[in-house]
């Protein structure tokens, strides 16, 4: 490799100030042939090989290999969520056509009934329930198929029936059915926490995607790496190279706004996790590549006579230490305990460090500058065009406090536009446009303190999603005092009946309503304050169930055809009052059945499991001869939502066709 060449490489890989520098360049060059056998003094009064030496281009070689090669880390990634998205769409295609021949099953069976009512108005209609449960346990199974029930084989044959029979066919459809439930109830399972921190567990199917993640990272950084003193800067580069590489899928992971969420299902929380451990991978690639700079120095340039001080002062070293201590700043005030104490703090840390950050590493190293751009672009998109200008509102709320002088409830009456525009549609629309179940929203309120005019704090709107044509919503608020804005918020109210309310969002998937929507029985657990996720939820299911939005209105039809089961579990009476008496007995007369315990300060906790368990258990032999689909989601403390989705897995397990969701704010 020519000389101008070499210089020209190093130039670009932002190396171009060590190279110049006279000191720099004989110790970098020497370096390139030294290692620990030949560090002797007679090497040092040789002076540095030329560069042309072979260990030279053999660096030079694996820097150029480094580039090179992380450019297919991107289409790895891409081709994983295009494997996602092709899930979910598939998902979402079977869900449609069941719901097709469901309702064509429900018309035929509506249509017969009617012919025998007249031809005989004595013969005794079957229920509509009874219909259902024969309806639906045809189509209840995917294995089954969606059509009438085959009938029993009677040992006859006929012209449609196989001459031959394979046996080996029949083997392996068996062992795949055996197989099946038993890998479901394995993804589904969650291991119990760590008792080092007691660092909670996501469940078996997130870890194996965390897992995939961070084997395709070392993979990247470890592959044709020579591990070898003389090339330990190639080590150190690589590291640093599948960091910005990881940029800006990190900042579109983080972002409200994004087409990940829309092509894959996933919610903002899910994605959040990723987000977070991506982020953890990150700062130890960071560190890698910090020890791995500071071991060429301490290996290959100090026995030169180059000292740390000269290194360390060096401009690009400073850039790139500075970016450093920025992320690991980032991650350690990210951490729960450090979010929970202090969200404000971590908040506007998270925003100055990600920007200092990123500014830090554009100016330190060449080859970062595109990642960097492409992540900055998406923050500023996320953050300053759609959230600040298309997504939040302010409205006048009202406050109340609740019985248990702890939890404030804010509600806000929204005028609902008519139509949306196709920007709206296109870049998102914002509350005045409506919102559907489970949807969240960036909640401030500037009439606190003026700390409050840039502080936003997410919570899940707890009241029902406004019908298609409304022209009014009414959107509540559960908010229980902790610390910082909502012990603020909580004095406010106790002075206050109303205040200035901004709301950026809604946010949202809506994979939990039509997973639910998709099953035959639905068991819908609530723990304290995860009443504002699931309340919603139940009634988006019944109304679907009476077939639409406006249905609610109707008589109550007792006979309801879905079986849906609300359990509420409450630390003290008072909480009750977050819903009141009236709410409750309405959603009950939609034929839901609610069981609320005891609160737990009085009788300890029920046995959430063991109650989830039985009742799928007996509803789904009853109904659907044990073969039908039963959704079940969960929202509330972390213990709870584990023990009832392991109750679902050990179901699992057992062959029932259980579908399982946690709701929460990541883990």
């Amino acid at each position: 490799m020519p000389i101008d060449r070499n210089v020209a490489t190093l130039r670009y890989l932002g190396m171009e100030e060590v190279i110049s520098s006279s000191d720099l360049s004989i110790a970098l060059r020497f370096a390139l042939r030294a290692t620990s056998s030949t560090l002797q003094s007679k090497d040092i009064a040789e002076g540095p090989p030329g560069r042309n030496s072979a260990q030279f281009r053999a660096l030079i070689a694996g820097i150029l290999f480094s580039r090179r090669f992380i450019l297919t880390y991107q289409a790895v990634i891409i081709c994983l969520l295009v494997l996602f998205t092709l899930a979910h769409w598939a998902t979402k295609y079977r869900r449609w056509k069941r719901k097709i021949q469901i309702n064509k099953g429900r018309k035929t069976v509506a249509e017969n009934n009617a012919i025998d009512h007249e031809e005989d108005p004595k013969v005794s209609q079957k229920s509509s329930e009874e219909s259902y449960c024969i309806s639906s346990s045809s189509s209840s199974s995917t294995l089954h198929g969606t059509g009438p029930s085959t009938p029993k084989s009677t040992g006859q044959t006929d012209e449609r029936t196989p001459l031959l029979k394979h046996p080996e066919h029949q083997n392996l459809k068996g062992r795949w059915n055996r197989l099946l439930p038993q890998a479901r109830a394995w993804l589904a399972y969650q291991p119990q926490a760590i008792p080092v921190g007691n660092k909670v567990l996501p469940s078996n199917s997130t870890s194996a995607v965390i897992l995939l993640l961070i084997a395709i990272n070392l993979f990247y950084t470890l592959y044709k790496v020579p591990f070898r003193i003389s090339m330990l800067f190639v080590f150190a580069d690589r590291a640093s190279l599948v960091f910005v590489a990881n940029l800006p899928w990190l900042y579109l992971f983080a972002a409200k706004n994004q087409p990940v969420k829309m092509l894959t299902g996933y919610s903002y929380e899910s994605l959040n996790i990723v987000h977070r451990r991506l982020g953890e991978v990150m700062c130890l690639l960071a560190l890698v590549h910090s020890v791995g700079m500071v071991g060429v120095w301490y290996i290959l340039l100090r026995p030169v006579g180059l000292t740390l001080a000269t290194f360390l002062l060096n401009k690009i070293i400073l850039l790139g230490i500075g970016a450093f201590v920025a992320y690991e700043a980032i991650y350690f005030t990210s951490l729960g305990t450090f979010r929970r104490q202090w969200y404000e703090l971590f908040l506007a840390l998270h925003v100055f460090l990600q920007v200092g950050a990123l500014i830090l590493l554009f100016y330190h190293h060449h080859g970062s500058k595109i990642y960097v751009v492409i992540a900055l672009a998406i923050f500023l998109v996320d953050r300053l065009v759609y959230r600040i200008n298309l997504k939040t509102r302010t409205y006048i709320g009202t406050c109340i406090v609740y019985d248990d002088q702890n939890t404030v409830g804010l509600h806000v009456t929204v005028p609902i536009s008519e139509k949306t525009s196709f920007i709206n549609r296109i870049l998102g629309h914002n509350v005045s446009h409506g919102w559907r179940p489970i949807d969240h929203v960036f909640l401030s309120v500037p009439d606190i303190s003026h700390k409050h005019l840039v502080q936003s704090h997410p919570f899940t709107i707890a009241s029902r999603a406004p019908v298609s044509d409304a022209l009014v919503g009414e959107m509540d608020f559960i908010i229980r005092a902790q610390d910082g804005f909502s012990r603020d918020l909580l004095r406010y109210a106790k002075g206050h009946s109303e205040a200035r309310i901004r709301l950026d969002g809604p946010y949202g998937s809506q994979g939990v309503v039509g997973m639910l929507q998709d099953s035959d029985s639905c068991v819908i657990v609530a723990g304290g304050s995860g009443i504002a996720v699931t309340w919603p939820l139940a009634w988006a299911v019944v109304a679907a169930n009476k077939g639409s939005q406006t249905d609610l209105e109707s008589t109550p039809d007792s006979s309801s055809k879905k079986k849906i089961f609300y359990i509420w579990i409450v630390q003290k009476t008072e909480h009750l009052s977050w819903l009141g008496k009236d709410q409750i007995e309405e959603l009950r007369s939609h034929g839901v059945k609610i069981l609320i315990p005891s609160a737990t300060e009085i009788d300890g906790r029920p046995d959430i499991a063991s109650i989830v368990e039985t009742w799928i258990t007996d509803n789904d032999d009853k109904f659907h001869d044990g073969r039908g689909r039963t959704g079940v989601v969960c929202s509330g403390p972390d213990g709870m939502g584990r023990a009832v989705r392991n109750a679902c897995s050990t179901l699992q397990a057992k062959g029932r066709n259980v579908s399982i969701s946690i709701e929460k704010f990541g883990w």
